[in-house]
């Protein structure tokens, strides 16, 4: 038989292990009921009672609207009635043409994805001296029907000069990005408008930009910009440009129009390439010539 010290010991062990389970099933809900208690009893600042009154009604906004397409993503403002960024991913596959693609089926279209209140229309760019310029290119998305035709959407145009620019240099180098697949097997560009300023005769700087529609509704970009990202053996590298709303001649070289990529960060106040250490991207235009293909070339 056991000996009574024995029998105390292994009554006073089991005691122990039957406390430990119970404070383990109960001591945690109550601490955390404690703790929502005194988050529930801490006491808003000032800042918070004006912001929560303020909030009430509604948050203002700015909204920027993220639209995700088959062959593009865009970010558009619903102020200027452009786009603030539109992102491709470019590869091969992406650029091998679907059976039965045809460019001629697709028609430009108000994107039903924005408010009307805030939509580019159609009827704005009649008469109004500017092309509906894509900034993802239907040649990009040649891959489906569906994402051709996605391109059209006027959330995917700027106002873009013709003749000399959108019909003219903006395609040379919409090919000189396709072309980078030939050498990086992944590409990404992305592509927006800006509104610089510029020094005017009293030698101080505004911003000035045409409105087309009537009432006027869309905003006239001074500038465009392309931010292009190319990766081959797990190697980036990168450039960036910045073009004028304007005819540009063919002769101009793309390096022309090569800036850092800070300087379009600071005027469009987007960042980007953020998830990549600047110490692991490269210069694109010293890995390769960045020079467009004109029709003269």
């Amino acid at each position: 038989m056991l000996s009574s010290r024995l029998l105390w010991f292994i009554s006073g062990t089991l005691f122990g292990m039957a406390t430990i389970l119970f404070a383990q099933q109960w001591t945690h809900p109550v601490r955390n009921l404690i703790v929502r208690k005194v988050e529930q009893n801490a006491v808003p600042s000032v800042a918070d009672d004006t912001a929560a009154s303020i909030l009430q009604f509604g948050h203002p906004g700015p909204v920027s609207d993220d639209l995700k397409r088959d062959a593009y993503m865009a970010n558009y403002n619903r102020r200027d009635r452009n786009a603030n960024w539109v992102g491709e991913h470019l590869n091969r596959q992406t650029l091998t043409a679907g059976e039965g693609v045809d460019r001629s089926r697709s028609s430009f279209r108000e994107d039903p994805a924005i408010p009307p209140m805030f939509q580019a229309l159609l009827k704005d760019y009649i008469r109004s001296g500017f092309d509906r310029g894509h900034q993802a290119p239907a040649a990009d998305a040649t891959f489906t029907q569906q994402a051709m035709d996605e391109t059209f959407f006027l959330t995917n145009m700027a106002p873009q000069v013709g003749v000399g620019f959108n019909r003219g240099y903006w395609a040379y180098v919409e090919e000189f990005v396709r072309s980078l697949v030939d050498t990086y097997p992944d590409v990404w560009v992305w592509t927006g408008e800006l509104f610089l300023p510029q020094k005017g005769e009293d030698g101080k700087f505004y911003v000035k930009y045409q409105m087309i529609g009537n009432p006027p509704n869309v905003a006239v970009p001074t500038h465009f910009y392309k931010v292009v990202l190319a990766k081959r053996n797990e190697t980036y590298s990168t450039a960036s440009f910045v073009f004028p709303n304007q005819p540009i001649a063919n002769n101009i070289t793309l390096e022309t129009f090569k800036v850092a990529q800070e300087a379009i960060e600071r005027a469009s106040g987007l960042t980007f390439l953020t998830s990549l250490p600047p110490a692991l991207l490269t210069d694109l235009c010293v890995e390769i010539k960045c020079a467009v293909k004109t029709e003269h070339s």
